[in-house]
């Protein structure tokens, strides 16, 4: 037994693997980029970053692998996928035919929830929310460092709920790729924010520009930012009204812009139904990796 596990992150602009030990401390990281809109080319990606792994460090133990969306219980076929060419696709099926085993899959995020549960930012809290603001917007919720996936496999799915408490001008709010206005992926996805401040000042930035320049005295990106950050304590407010969570974790590019874990627990009693709020809001521990990590734990 190698007591090594293969992690696997599919997302829409790169593909990462990685390989835990028994203590999961990573022995190999390596990343491709996606191939565009090509499923076939996606599930070749996949299996050749396997063999090239194991060709250098002898077969593991088990592969995990996390997805943007998630396998229908009802057909096995991918949904819910913001990588859009994996939707109606029997993705687990198919890299097991590839690689004549059995694998692990499931969301990304609950990927990133598992890892900081079990040794990252959230280690020690019961229930944990895990965040994903990047390109997306998603969640996954561990609860004494296990994954709860439901029935329906879309817990912690709050990116396609409606933003809580909505202003006049957030309604019906913009086109949403799974069919609806107004989802919280709109409004607090990395593109969404960018797509606020260029609407507001005629100039692009991307989210971490638009934050140092709020810093630096920037009207228009200052207002952009405290539009944002009420936004995002709306929108956590109902998870804690609901979930009740110990800690949440932020992850995803945007969780990088350090003034928001000085903001939100400043904004958040004023949704959350509670006389305090002791729910903890803190950066994941181990970054862009989490999501790989939580893949090979998955094994």
């Amino acid at each position: 037994m190698s007591n090594r596990k293969i992690g696997i992150d599919l997302g829409g602009t790169k593909i990462e693997i990685a390989v835990l030990d028994e203590r999961n401390h990573t022995v190999l990281r390596r990343r491709i980029a996606t191939p565009a809109g090509d499923y076939d080319a996606i599930v070749s990606a996949i299996a050749g970053l396997v063999r090239e792994a194991e060709s250098q460090l002898g077969p593991a133990d088990g592969i995990g692998i996390g997805t943007p969306g998630m396998a229908s219980v009802e057909t096995g076929l991918m949904k819910n996928a913001n990588s859009t060419a994996l939707i109606g696709k029997a993705l687990q099926r198919d890299v097991e035919e590839r690689l004549q085993r059995s694998v692990r899959m499931t969301n990304d995020a609950n990927c990133f929830a598992l890892s900081e549960s079990v040794d990252g930012a959230g280690a020690g809290a019961h229930t944990v929310f895990a965040v994903i603001l990047g390109t997306g917007v998603g969640g996954g919720i561990a609860i004494g460092g296990r994954i709860l996936e439901g029935p329906n496999r879309i817990a912690g799915e709050w990116g396609h709920n409606p933003l809580p408490w909505p202003r006049e001008r957030e309604t019906p709010g913009p086109a949403c790729y799974c069919g609806k206005h107004g989802c919280i992926e709109t409004f607090l996805s990395g593109p969404a924010l960018a797509r606020e401040y260029r609407a507001a000042s005629g100039s692009a930035a991307e989210p971490a520009e638009i934050a140092s320049r709020a810093v630096q005295g920037d009207a228009v990106a200052l207002a952009c930012m405290e539009t944002y950050e009420d936004r995002v304590a709306r929108a956590l407010a109902t998870v804690i009204n609901i979930l009740d969570p110990d800690a949440i974790v932020l992850g995803g590019g945007v969780s990088n812009i350090g003034r928001l874990y000085e903001r939100l627990p400043a904004i958040l009693p004023a949704y959350v139904f509670s006389d305090s709020v002791r729910t903890r809001i803190i950066r994941a521990a181990h970054g862009d990796s989490s999501g790989v990590r939580g893949a090979a734990m998955l094994a």
